[in-house]
């Protein structure tokens, strides 16, 4: 898995969102990086597979690109503009999908199991939405903190080195943030 320089890890949303839209791929690249996974928890929650969600992830990105240049991003972080693309993009999926199986009766989905908790599908994705919506309300280190972390599995150690700081500034600021998460998703009333 190959991930951002240093020098591109302090670049802002807004610099790579210009950079892409004038064709910068290395700052498509990392903007890619940097989201993919959140974009792809968010697809699997609303598609169910694993296959559809890497088709959804891949489809999202690829409407990003062509949508760049005319995006303005004030300063804010692009993931909650990621999210509204994947939403659409996993609605065009389960539509195709329908429209597939009621014009060929013949045809049996073996990738959906027998039985499909809807409401859960759509408890888990509100879940997710919250916590992409949380995440994007996160200073830019603690953003980087928790991609890093949370979403790409690195090691206190590890992403400290990354974005320069301390062990303990890590390990204190993910505890800080997951407890904000936590807080944030938990159900009205308990």
């Amino acid at each position: 898995m190959t991930h951002p320089t240093p020098r591109e890890a302090t670049r802002s949303d807004a610099d790579l969102v210009a950079a892409a839209g004038a064709g910068d791929e290395q700052a498509f690249r990392t903007l890619y990086r940097a989201y993919a996974r959140p974009v792809y928890w968010l697809a699997h929650s609303l598609v169910g597979t694993q296959a559809d969600a890497e088709d959804v992830t891949q489809e999202t990105f690829l409407a990003a690109w062509r949508k760049l240049p005319a995006l303005e991003l004030a300063g804010q972080s692009l993931l909650p503009w990621l999210v509204t693309i994947c939403r659409f993009q996993s609605a065009n999926r389960i539509r195709r999908q329908q429209r597939d199986r009621e014009h060929t009766a013949a045809a049996v989905d073996e990738t959906l199991p027998a039985t499909v908790d809807v409401e859960q599908q759509v408890v888990d994705a509100a879940q997710v939405e919250r916590i992409i919506t949380e995440v994007g309300t996160l200073s830019a280190l603690d953003q980087q903190i928790f991609r890093l972390c949370a979403a790409e599995g690195y090691a206190y150690h590890a992403a400290a080195e990354r974005l320069g700081v301390s062990h303990g500034v890590v390990r204190n600021r993910l505890s800080r943030i997951r407890a904000q998460l936590r807080s944030s998703i938990e159900p009205e009333g308990t």
